[in-house]
């Protein structure tokens, strides 16, 4: 169907997904400004929280992110004291990620702020159809998903 026939603006799931995903990135960043995390910070803390000390690799995949994005992400962290970078013990050319007491701090302070952006969320949304669209969203950035669109 030419662009110019496509009246409907949900008829893309893509345009639809970047949508929603601004507006949520806006609605959480408001929340958390208080302790000047952004909300893709905060889940980069989390994540390297959650995994002990990643590497790079391995927290660029966990996050959907390649590792070039992933790196100029990380570097207001680093530069802030949130975390650091290790040379890994096995392969000296990998870099593990883990957090500094600061970080840790951080990551504490932005908790508090992201629960009552996530409790409020669930109040507007409601928390069953929360819980759905956080599992149908699994599906989406799944390994499966990706192969099976890409076949």
């Amino acid at each position: 169907m030419p662009p110019s026939t496509v009246k409907d603006p949900l008829v893309c799931n893509g345009a639809a997904l970047r949508k929603a995903t601004r507006r949520i990135t806006q609605l959480y960043d408001t929340v958390l400004a208080p302790c000047g995390l952004r909300s893709s910070q905060r889940s980069i803390l989390v994540h390297i929280d959650r995994a002990g000390q990643p590497t790079m690799t391995e927290l660029a995949y966990a996050l959907v992110l390649d590792r070039s994005a992933l790196a100029h992400n990380i570097k207001p962290l680093e530069r802030d004291g949130y975390l650091v970078q290790l040379r890994d013990a096995h392969d000296g050319r990998s870099r593990r990620l883990a957090l500094t007491q600061s970080g840790e701090a951080k990551l504490a302070e932005a908790n508090r702020l992201w629960r009552t952006a996530q409790d409020r969320f669930e109040r507007v949304y409601g928390a069953e159809r929360a819980a759905a669209l956080r599992q149908s969203l699994a599906v989406i950035f799944s390994d499966e998903f990706e192969s099976a669109f890409t076949q």
